[in-house]
């Protein structure tokens, strides 16, 4: 016996959403927010949410852009969207992907494919390659250790040169405070109640 809470069924549905009426009620500056407040609002009643949670409608990236292309002072009117629930969430695409969404999402899927296809290349060169650089150069069998100290050391002297650089650096840029300066600054002055 199945338990009709435990069911979990795939409900997939097309709306087309009225937004007009609910963004028209706040100022210019929020109307794309209110846009997509209200889409989520509108499929959490009809894809019934019990817990009338906004954080279970999860937008797609194309529902994102095409509602904001126009900014936030101008979004569309009506949306039609696709909703389908997956168990306790609800994921929502655009039925029909205007020219630029779909072509910026072709685009977008191309450069994905050519970073998959530059990876695999790596990882199929990488063990014809996989040789330390503090192995043996000259092939006698032993490592060069004495040339991996030497560099240790060369990055050390470095290093510390740079900090005396630094140091003799801050030394000249240093500004002497005149004694009022000096004073104010111990006695702990703030300018903004001026003494008072």
């Amino acid at each position: 016996m199945v338990d009709k809470k435990t069911e979990t069924k795939n409900i997939e549905r097309e709306y087309v959403v009225p937004l007009r009426h609910k963004f028209q009620l706040v100022p210019r500056y929020k109307k794309t927010t209110k846009a997509v407040k209200t889409l989520k609002e509108f499929l959490v009643k009809h894809m019934k949410i019990r817990d009338k949670d906004l954080n279970k409608i999860k937008l797609d990236k194309s529902v994102n852009e095409y509602l904001w292309a126009r900014g936030i002072r101008n979004p569309p009117s009506k949306v039609k969207v696709r909703a389908i629930k997956d168990g306790e969430f609800v994921k929502v695409e655009l039925v029909e992907l205007p020219t630029k969404i779909k072509f910026k999402k072709l685009r977008e899927e191309k450069l994905e494919n050519s970073a998959k296809e530059i990876a695999k290349k790596k990882k199929s060169e990488k063990p014809a390659e996989e040789k330390p650089e503090d192995t043996d150069k000259n092939n006698d069998g032993v490592e060069d250790k004495r040339e991996i100290e030497e560099k240790k050391e060369a990055v050390v002297e470095a290093g510390q040169e740079m900090e005396k650089a630094a140091e003799i650096k801050e030394k000249h840029t240093t500004k002497v405070k005149s004694p009022k300066q000096e004073k104010n600054s111990q006695v702990g002055y703030n300018k903004s109640s001026r003494g008072h």
